[in-house]
């Protein structure tokens, strides 16, 4: 199986100890969004998962730890964008933190397994087409050398960020300006010797030369583990989402970064009482396990085909 951790929450900058101890033990439960006491127990040891795929803005908190994953193979989705305090309230500043985290961590596991995300990309009168622009091709320059991908991807509406993206008047391009921008975007990441894709977007940008990318990426996956996987897409997920199948380890409403565009949290007081709840010796992601829960041993098994490997 191929764990994400996670679409849901930043694990990495806000609950590393807890996912730690949680390969020490070697499993871990999963509530159901949908249904709060249908719990999932997961077996996490290495002979079951195939790759783990961290998602952060900030892995610092995790990195003096990473020996710990020996046993695992993994990669990071690294989300580093041009935008302030007023759209990403809680981060580190990205000059002088962010980007030498980045560097270290492409230093430390290799850069083909750290894959920069600038997204999601919106319009403000702050955040124009050129801020972006300018942005983007600084925070190339700096991670030129350190990764060999970069994603985009364009703003989703959800009732969860609606009234904070309104307050931000956000605005968006027309399809002309918006290929002229995307063009421009996949110039630089050439510049800086990055291939570049597109992340669920339903418009076609090959003609600028941006791929529809797979952030739970089969081709990479088989590439790091040196095995062909069995998995096939998650259906789980949007339909113009290429990632494979994989299991979702967090939790809705824990996120503290506090960011603007969030989908995965409904209210800021929310995630403060969720949060206030994370106990790292908890097989549960800032819960805890109740009486009414009904746990359930999720069946899982390793996606390699193992008659053979893969040349490395």
């Amino acid at each position: 199986m191929i764990i994400s951790a996670s679409r849901r929450t930043d694990i990495p900058n806000y609950y590393s100890e807890w996912f730690y101890n949680r390969i020490k033990e070697g499993f871990l439960y999963v509530r159901n969004p949908m249904n709060f006491h249908q719990v999932s127990e997961i077996r996490i040891t290495p002979d079951l998962v195939d790759c783990i795929v961290f998602w952060t803005k900030n892995p610092l908190p995790m990195m003096d730890r990473l020996e710990e994953l020996k046993a695992y193979p993994y990669y990071f989705q690294f989300t580093l964008t041009g935008y302030g305090n007023d759209v990403e309230i809680n981060l580190p500043d990205k000059k002088t933190s962010i980007i030498p985290a980045f560097r270290e961590l492409s230093e430390r596991i290799g850069r083909e397994k750290v894959i920069w995300r600038y997204d999601p990309i919106f319009f403000t009168g702050r955040y124009t087409a050129q801020y972006h622009l300018k942005a983007f091709r600084n925070i190339a320059e700096a991670l030129s050398g350190y990764t060999e991908k970069c994603v985009i991807s364009f703003l989703d509406m959800y009732s969860k960020n609606r009234k904070q993206m309104e307050r931000l008047s956000y605005y968006d391009l027309d399809e002309i300006e918006l290929r002229k921008f995307a063009g421009e975007l996949s110039r630089i990441a050439d510049d800086n010797h990055m291939a570049i894709g597109s992340c669920a977007e339903k418009i076609d940008l090959e003609d600028c030369k941006i791929a529809h990318n797979c952030c739970i990426d089969k081709l990479l996956i088989e590439k790091i583990t040196g095995y062909r996987m069995k998995g096939g897409k998650d259906k789980n997920q949007r339909m113009e989402c290429g990632c494979m199948e994989s299991i979702e380890i967090g939790a809705y409403h824990t996120c503290k970064n506090g960011c603007a565009y969030c989908y995965a949290n409904a209210s800021a007081k929310r995630v403060e009482w969720n949060a206030s709840k994370y106990d790292p010796s908890s097989p549960l992601l800032c819960s805890h396990v109740e009486t009414e829960d009904r746990i359930h041993l999720r069946k899982v098994t390793s996606l390699k085909e193992t008659q053979f490997t893969l040349p490395l």
